[in-house]
């Protein structure tokens, strides 16, 4: 398998250290000292910021530090909004367009998280939460709608720090693990409704996850107490 170009390389683990809260919401992005820390010249180190910046996870600043992005309650809850009435398109379209074989990769795909979700601990959250990701672009690629995917994939990047944030809730396993599972028997039965209901109640759940989240970081709650599973 060919190696990814070196700044997707970096990115990628800038992606990660956001997730993990190691670059947290509005810190610096310093191009000397993460080149240092990283082994690698500033070049690639700018050209992977310019991913994450594309992505939403990380702001430009004319003349300064980039820094990870901090986004408000109220665009957070715009851009579900919007991913949901995406995936919920995507679903309906897979249903109609999708080939077996795709939705057995998606079946495969719910499977496997079902499996890692009983054992994740520490970066296997990470592991699952990518996996999480694969199945709702997978469903999206199965629409066979090009612009409808690279919108999904778009929105999706740009809620990767908040959706990992709601995904690593320990209460959330056992509906995620039965939604997935209900949204690939729709698929499998070809029934638009049912994917498109599953769905929806997926994506509500998310937004409500993320307005708890904003409300107790507002409070200054901790919760690392809760933040031991996977959504």
């Amino acid at each position: 398998m060919t190696a990814s170009p070196l700044p997707e390389q970096i990115a990628h683990k800038l992606r990660r250290d956001i997730l993990r809260g190691t670059l947290a919401p509005g810190d610096p992005i310093k191009e000397r000292d993460n080149a240092e820390e990283l082994g690698v010249s500033r070049t690639p180190l700018r050209e992977a910021v310019r991913i994450l910046a594309k992505e939403g996870l990380v702001q430009l600043r004319p003349a300064r530090s980039p820094v990870v992005a901090d986004p408000s309650l109220k665009e957070v809850r715009d851009a579900v909004a919007v991913l949901r009435a995406l995936e919920v398109l995507s679903g309906e379209l897979a249903c109609r367009e999708a080939s077996d074989e795709e939705i057995a990769e998606i079946r495969a795909l719910s499977e496997r998280h079902l499996v890692l979700s009983e054992t994740a601990t520490g970066d296997g959250l990470i592991e699952l939460f990518e996996l999480d990701m694969a199945f709702h672009t997978a469903i999206a690629r199965a629409s066979h709608n090009p612009a409808l995917a690279e919108t999904h994939a778009a929105y999706l990047a740009r809620m990767w720090r908040q959706r990992y944030l709601s995904a690593v809730q320990r209460r959330a396993r056992e509906r995620v693990r039965s939604q997935h599972e209900n949204i690939v028997a729709g698929l499998e039965a070809r029934d638009p409704a049912r994917v498109a209901s599953e769905i929806n109640a997926h994506l509500a759940a998310l937004a409500s996850n993320l307005t708890r989240l904003f409300e107790a970081r507002e409070a200054g709650r901790d919760l690392a107490a809760d933040l031991t599973g996977i959504d």
